[in-house]
């Protein structure tokens, strides 16, 4: 556990130093580079909103897609909204800027992974620091996955590990340490599912391996140089990693829970208290850019207005495949052709992904009690039920969907999904989170 932090340290940054970072170094405003200048906001539209610039903080990630589509498309200009998207460094300064605010240099909200904002919200993950966030919108599902270094070639491990458990238990004996897996940010979601699929094939991921927090960036570099043997992140960065030829994909989240929740749109409560009409005006131009870039049609107009150096900064070449679901999976580099493995914007097997079910987040939170992440803090089910009762803003969505006139259909009624079933059987019941806990044989 002492390495583990000191890497934390290392990369992530204690609250205070990535705050000093994020305040010197700034994340300044995109400018429209090759994809054109963004629309103006629609006037009329606009007349009718408390304020007509939101400041939207973001990772070049497929998950962020639905933003720059909303921007480069007009569709926030269309309800009245100028959209300025900025660009973070990492997740930490992402944390740091909401903090700060925009009206402190930072940013009034934007993509984040789960639970980020419940945690932010009771100063969990901001060094005590209360900064109450409300969740309005799912930004995608899927779009992520478990890479594996060039140096396990031969163990061709996929998504069931249940017959590779000794590849880890004497990785020590043969290399002098541990196994390490990497993921972008500690407790939320690539952490959740790395764990999650190293637990379901009998590998503690406390125990086994050792766990590191690495910046995206620092990726590719880190598996070249034998600093990890596999990481858990967000497209375009497991496809680089097997287009360069430095490992394979051993699994997709979408193989481990079909059309799973991944990242939100999460605003600081205050700007959407302040800003009501306005905060239903940004879930619209969300929706509309979600049902865009949803469409396959559009997908390769999504690679060029994501790719441009003012947003994501890579080759269309590694963005299409991912987005059109297009992978070569496994150590022998199978191809795979199925949009249903790659991005989901909008619409899935399971209905709307664009809704903030409440029974969702509430999967995350209990996750992290499952591996007591946070203790003396985030203890019990009753805690995790009431923080997403008080961080998913669902009729904010409900709303937005109304006046946007959408089929009765596509407008969940209800804070829940339903139950969730996982790769390995294992079944979630949001009605009963306990019963799920019994059933993981890998737990804290």
């Amino acid at each position: 556990m002492t390495s583990r932090r000191r890497f934390i340290t290392l990369f992530g940054g204690t609250f205070g130093t990535s705050l000093l970072l994020a305040g010197c170094l700034g994340n300044p405003p995109d400018r429209s580079g090759s994809s054109g200048t963004a629309p103006k906001p629609d006037a009329a539209a606009a007349a009718k909103l408390e304020t007509t610039t939101v400041k939207l903080g973001y990772i070049p990630i497929l998950e962020a897609a639905p933003l720059v589509v909303g921007v480069q498309k007009g569709f926030f200009a269309k309800h009245g909204l100028k959209v300025e998207l900025a660009k973070q460094a990492s997740w930490p300064a992402a944390r740091d800027n909401v903090v700060l605010g925009s009206a402190g240099g930072g940013i009034d909200g934007g993509q984040w992974q789960s639970p980020m904002p419940h945690l932010i919200t009771e100063g969990i993950i901001t060094d005590g620091k209360k900064v109450p966030m409300v969740v309005l919108a799912q930004l995608i599902s899927q779009a992520n996955g478990i890479a594996i270094s060039n140096s396990l070639k031969a163990e061709n491990l996929g998504l069931d590990l249940s017959r590779s458990v000794d590849v880890f238990k004497r990785f020590p004996e043969k290399q002098g340490r541990k196994f390490r897996a990497a993921y972008t940010f500690p407790n939320a979601n690539q952490d959740l599912w790395i764990r999650y699929w190293l637990a379901a094939g009998g590998i503690d991921p406390d125990k086994d391996i050792e766990l590191l927090t690495v910046p995206s960036t620092e990726t590719l570099q880190g598996m070249r140089n034998g600093t990890m043997e596999a990481f858990s992140t967000g497209d375009p960065w497991p496809f680089r990693i097997v287009t360069d030829d430095i490992g394979y994909l051993a699994a997709l989240t979408a193989q481990m829970w079909p059309a799973h929740p991944e990242e939100f749109l999460g605003m600081r409560a205050d700007w959407v208290d302040k800003n009501p009409k306005a905060a239903v005006a940004l879930v619209k131009g969300l929706i509309e850019a979600q049902q865009w870039a949803d469409k396959p049609e559009n997908r390769s107009e999504v690679a060029k207005l994501i790719s441009s150096r003012a947003y994501f900064n890579t080759p269309m070449e590694v963005l299409e495949p991912a987005l059109k679901g297009q992978y070569l999976l496994g150590a022998d580099r199978k191809p795979v052709k199925d949009p249903k493995l790659g991005p989901i914007y909008w619409m899935s097997d399971r209905g709307v992904i664009s809704y903030p079910y409440k029974s969702l987040s509430l999967w995350f939170l209990v996750e992290s009690l499952r591996w007591n992440m946070h203790p003396g803090k985030l203890t019990t089910i009753e805690q995790a039920r009431a923080l997403v009762d008080k961080v998913n803003r669902e009729d904010i969505w409900r709303q937005a969907a109304t006046e946007l006139g959408l089929p009765t259909k596509d407008i969940p009624t209800g804070s829940s999904r339903g139950k969730e079933t996982f790769f390995d059987g294992i079944v979630f019941d949001p009605e009963n989170p306990q019963s799920y806990l019994n059933s993981l044989k890998i737990k804290r």
